[in-house]
């Protein structure tokens, strides 16, 4: 016979499963099952079965809870009654609950007296015990009332099981289960440690340090307290590169390479002297530090689609010792490209990977020096060492990129001018920008990879991986239709779809239809920081008021096409001045454009979303219609 508590209480007799009815039995069943052998008072069972206020019946019932029990778990076990309650016996039964407990203090055991390879193998052994919540099924009296306890002895078992592994040196291993509980458990310190630990040891600081602030914020809005001594130790040695190596690496083969700091470039000095000694980076030298590997790019989304041609584009440039400029309209993937490309390329780039979003929250420009600041500290250089100026910042970085082969991802830039100063300069370092503005190209040898609307097997993919497995498979047609609601751009899509991840009530066809009418389509393509109408606003904000109103004035026109004597005409001026105006909007990604066959004159047109937002935002109005002359 064999007992489960450790998720939905079960119990198998010769491998096959007990049938258990209700809630009410499974709770008879885990009751007496803690117990422990011990006499089960009527008063304890009949609270855990129905609180303080039990029905009038509840002794007759309990008799029937329990004479069923007797009956179906078979006459090798003894449940009987004793006194002014019932005891039961499991004899050489199993219970889950009692087999974990032996293993996670056999594995704790291990662990103080730094046996790590057998208490990292008891303790997940432990673990995998549980295949759920403990006590799923039973009331919720019950699970008041020993839920808790059970769950504070599985997270304690996770905490000693990831120390056992970090000792062992598997932080890479570790971070994926780590970074989830985090996420679930936002205030609970030795896991954020831990999380910190498994991300610096993996060559990434900024990770860490990220996770730290995180951590820090938690505890001040959930409880009004700081972190505790322990994390702020923490915090202090991977911000200064000082944490220890791993305890025991060489148990499990691990090697630890020599720690390797890079040669920092030329402090500040005064005019008139010669070269001043070689800055030092604020980090300890000796064997024990690890390596500092910069890797603070995001994960890319592990649902990517399509984009085929354009990621080859992208890793042919990067491995052909090219840059790479990425831009598109709004919502077209461009980081998401970027970062799918930048994993897919991860091997040859061994040094380091860095990244920066160039826009603030607000949507406006980050400055460079800003940038840089957060470079040299994921390449090692104490914030006391970090010269103020921006020409001696972007020195510096270019010195401690030379000689290495590093991939740096500047997501969202604004203008040539924003790139420029964080440029690695020469060596074997390789940049990917991504941005709106198409005179990006400007950046002298890059790869220009322009995106556009997804194709419509894409589109329809990408809305499949999202929404869940079979939510398209009985109306392919409602997928069509949410496709060119949204223009098959990614954003779009990935927002359509996580709302019917989030509605799994709704089906294909009710949300098509949210989506059909244009006054109300901006409106729904929004889930939480997702926003369309967001990304686009970000575009329009920063282009010059009068090419903001013609906008407007072109868009409640309604054209599928437009010319330049078409515009003339809208917006009453010359076709030069029109052509001046269609061509920035193009710049900014608002129009697109095209030439027709064996004509001169170019043809232009708006995405759909860009046209409804730009009717409802960009009102002539509201802003003076000064166009060039």
């Amino acid at each position: 016979m064999d007992f489960q508590i450790l998720g939905p209480v079960s119990a198998e007799l010769d491998g096959h499963t007990v049938a258990l009815d209700g809630s009410k039995q499974r709770t008879t069943l885990a009751a007496l099952l803690l117990a422990d052998g011990k006499v089960m008072p009527d008063e304890r069972l009949t609270a855990v079965l129905w609180g303080w206020e039990p029905p009038a019946t509840s002794t007759r019932q309990l008799y029937t809870y329990v004479s069923r029990l007797r009956t179906r778990l078979g006459p090798g076990l003894c449940l009987e009654r004793q006194g002014p309650g019932y005891r039961m016996d499991i004899g050489d039964a199993t219970l889950d609950w009692f087999a974990f407990r032996a293993l996670a203090g056999t594995g704790r055991a291990d662990l103080v007296a730094q046996r790590y390879e057998g208490a990292e193998r008891r303790l997940a052994q432990a673990l995998a015990l549980w295949s759920g919540p403990a006590l799923t099924g039973v009331t919720e009296h019950l699970l008041e009332t020993e839920g808790p306890l059970m769950e504070e002895a599985r997270l304690a078992a996770l905490e000693d099981h990831a120390e056992a592994a970090l000792a062992l040196g598997r932080h890479i291993d570790m971070i994926p289960a780590l970074t989830r509980q985090v996420t679930l458990l936002p205030v609970r310190e030795r896991l954020r440690g831990q999380l910190m630990t498994a991300l610096f040891r993996s060559g990434r600081q900024a990770d860490a340090l990220a996770v730290y602030e995180d951590g820090r914020r938690a505890l001040a809005d959930e409880l009004g307290i700081d972190p505790g001594p322990s994390l702020r130790t923490l915090h202090q040695e991977v911000l200064t590169g000082t944490l220890p190596p791993p305890a025991a690496p060489e148990r499990i083969g691990v090697t630890v390479a020599a720690p390797t700091v890079p040669a920092a470039g030329p402090p500040r000095q005064a005019a008139g002297q010669g070269p001043a000694a070689p800055a030092r980076t604020g980090l300890p030298d000796g064997p024990g530090r690890p390596a500092l590997v910069p890797a603070t790019l995001p994960s890319a989304p592990a649902d990517f689609t399509g984009r085929a041609v354009e990621t080859e584009e992208v890793l042919t440039a990067l491995r052909g010792h090219q840059d790479v400029v990425i831009t598109g309209a709004s919502g077209t993937g461009k980081s998401a490209l970027a970062l799918w490309a930048a994993e897919r390329c991860r091997d040859e780039f061994p040094q380091g990977r860095l990244y920066a979003d160039l826009r603030t929250p607000r949507g406006g420009p980050r400055p460079p020096a800003e940038v840089l600041g957060w470079f040299l500290r994921a390449l090692g250089i104490a914030p006391e060492r970090t010269p103020s100026a921006l020409d001696e910042r972007i020195q510096l970085y270019r010195t401690l990129l030379a000689g290495r082969r590093m991939l740096v991802v500047l997501d969202n830039a604004c203008d040539d001018a924003q790139v420029r100063p964080l440029l690695p300069g020469e060596g074997a370092s390789r940049t990917v920008v991504t941005g709106v503005r198409s005179h990006l190209a400007s950046l002298e040898g890059t790869r220009l990879v322009r995106l556009g609307p997804l194709a419509p097997a894409d589109a329809g993919r990408l809305l499949a991986a999202v929404a869940g497995p079979g939510r398209f498979t009985a109306s392919p047609e409602a997928a069509a239709r949410i496709a060119e609601s949204c223009d098959r751009l990614p954003l779009a899509l990935r927002i359509a779809a996580a709302r019917l991840a989030a509605h799994p009530h709704w089906p294909a066809e009710l949300l098509a239809g949210r989506l059909a009418p244009p006054e109300r389509r901006l409106a729904e393509l929004r889930l939480g920081s997702l926003d369309v109408r967001a990304g686009l606003r970000s575009v329009v904000d920063h282009v010059e008021s009068a090419t903001r109103a013609a906008l407007g004035v072109l868009a409640a026109a309604g054209l599928s096409r437009l010319t330049a004597g078409d515009a003339a005409a809208l917006l009453d001026t010359g076709p030069d001045e029109a052509e001046e105006v269609l061509e920035r909007l193009v710049d900014a990604q608002l129009l697109e454009a095209w030439s027709v066959d064996g004509d001169a004159r170019l043809c232009y047109r708006f995405l759909p979303l860009v046209q409804l937002f730009a009717r409802a935002e960009c009102a002539p109005e509201a802003v003076p219609l000064t166009l060039p002359s």
